[in-house]
């Protein structure tokens, strides 16, 4: 489940500067107020954490052994509808005309 980043608002509506975060399910809808105290609150915008070539993951985390080792499985495309595994267990390739 994602963390959602939510700011307190006045009682103008305008955000005060100070934020919570929540775990919540994506298909819950943004809360209001706050769960215990019951503040005026709103979700606010950030950008995701994404991981990439701009992002703090090294490339070691995302290596074919590296996954492998946690259990992973990856797939690389090699032609249009089919790929090939390129770490992990599972099926050697996916083809869309399975």
């Amino acid at each position: 489940m994602p963390t959602y980043l939510y700011e307190y608002l006045d009682a103008k509506g305008a955000p005060t500067g100070e934020t919570f975060e929540i775990v919540q399910m994506m298909k819950d809808a943004p809360l209001t107020k706050h769960p215990e105290s019951g503040k005026p609150c709103r979700r606010a915008i950030t950008a995701p954490a994404v991981a990439g070539k701009w992002s703090g993951l090294n490339k070691g985390t995302l290596s074919d052994k590296n996954l492998d080792r946690l259990g992973f499985t990856k797939y690389q495309r090699k032609g249009n509808g089919y790929m090939e595994k390129t770490a992990g267990r599972g099926p050697n390739a996916i083809s869309a005309d399975d």
